[in-house]
C-alpha cells in the first residue's frame, strides 16, 4: 500500500486480547486538548499495524459525558490512525435487532448537551460536511468481514446518541422509535464528529445489548441484563476485528472517499488572523488545510 495506513479501535479493554495481536505496547499521550482515556495500546494484528483505546478508561472508570473526547481523537491522528473502528454496546429499538445482534450504522441524530464535540472554536472555525457521518469504506468493510465472523449484522442504522448516563425513560424510549431510531447508545456520534474533523475514516460496530424500555414483551434495561450479553459478544467482535483487516486494507487501497480532505474548504478562518497559540493547538489540522489569505 503506498498511502499511510493504520487501524484505530475504539471500545472495551477487553478488545485487546486479540488472537494475533503482537508486539502490543502501551503509549501515554498528552494532547492539546487534555489527557485521553487511558494510554493507548499500538501493535500488530496479523502484521497491520493498530492502536487500541478503551473510550471509558480501564476499569470503566468514566462516565460518556466524562469522557475527553477530543483528547481521545487527536491521540489516535497523532499516533497515525487512518481508519477507526468503533465498538459499543446499544440498546435496540426494533424488534429484528435481537440482544446479541450487530449494526453497523449509517446514520446519527444527536441528543446529548454536556459534551465537547469539535476541535474547532477559540480562534478557528471550521465546519465540516457531514450529512454521511460514517466512512462508506470502513462500513463496507465491516459488512464483508461480517459473513466470516459468525456474527449476526443489520446492514445500515440510525443511531441516537444520548447524553446519559441514566438511560432513556419510557416516553423519551416510545418517541425515539416514532422517530425510526434503530439503536440507542451514549458515545459514538461525538466520536465520529471528531474523527470527521481530524479526517479519520470512522465507522460504528453497535453491539446490541438489550431492547431499552420500550418492548412491554421484555424486562426493563438493567446493567446486569447488558453485561451478560456483553460478555456473549466478546467472541463475536474479536472475530469480527480480526476479519475485517484484510477487506480495510483493501477498500483503503483502491476505493476513495472525503474523509481524508474534510477540511477543504471548511476553515473559515485565515492563517493570518491564527494566533501562536491556536495553531500550537491545531497543529496536526492546520498543516494542509488553513486558507492563506482572505477571499
Amino acid at each position: 500500500m503506498n498511502t499511510p495506513f493504520k487501524i484505530g479501535v475504539l471500545g472495551g479493554s477487553g478488545l485487546y486480547e486479540l488472537e494475533g495481536f503482537k508486539n502490543a505496547q502501551e503509549v501515554p499521550l498528552s494532547t492539546p486538548f487534555g489527557d485521553p482515556s487511558d494510554a493507548y495500546v499500538t501493535g500488530e494484528l496479523d502484521g497491520t499495524p493498530l492502536v487500541f483505546l478503551p473510550r471509558h478508561g480501564r476499569g470503566h472508570r468514566l462516565t460518556p459525558s466524562e469522557i475527553n473526547y477530543p483528547a481521545n481523537l487527536w491521540g489516535m491522528k497523532a499516533l497515525g490512525v487512518t481508519h477507526i473502528v468503533s465498538v459499543s454496546a446499544v440498546g435496540s429499538m426494533r424488534e429484528e435487532i435481537v440482544p446479541g445482534h450487530f449494526v453497523v450504522i449509517d446514520q446519527f441524530i444527536d441528543r446529548t448537551r454536556h459534551r465537547v464535540d469539535t476541535f474547532f472554536g477559540n480562534g478557528c472555525v471550521a465546519h465540516v460536511q457531514f450529512a454521511d457521518p460514517v466512512c462508506p469504506l470502513v462500513r463496507k468493510a465491516l459488512l464483508e468481514a461480517s459473513d466470516d465472523a459468525g456474527v449476526t449484522v443489520h446492514d445500515g442504522g440510525t443511531y441516537l446518541c444520548m447524553e446519559g448516563p441514566q438511560f432513556s425513560t419510557r416516553a423519551e424510549s416510545k418517541l425515539y422509535r416514532s422517530w425510526g431510531i434503530d439503536v440507542i447508545g451514549m458515545t459514538n456520534l461525538t466520536e465520529a464528529k471528531l474523527a470527521r474533523e481530524a479526517e479519520m475514516c470512522y465507522a460504528t460496530v453497535a453491539m446490541s445489548t438489550d431492547y431499552d424500555c420500550w418492548h412491554e414483551g421484555h424486562d426493563d434495561v438493567t446493567v446486569d441484563a447488558i453485561l451478560e450479553i456483553m460478555a456473549k459478544n466478546v467472541a463475536g467482535v474479536r472475530s469480527l476485528l480480526r476479519t475485517v483487516v484484510e477487506p480495510l486494507k483493501r477498500v483503503a487501497a483502491t476505493g476513495s472517499c472525503s474523509c481524508s480532505t474534510a477540511l477543504d474548504g471548511a476553515i473559515l478562518t485565515h492563517s493570518d488572523v491564527l494566533t501562536d497559540a491556536t495553531r500550537a493547538r491545531l497543529g496536526l489540522l492546520l498543516e494542509r488545510s488553513t486558507q492563506s489569505s482572505p477571499s
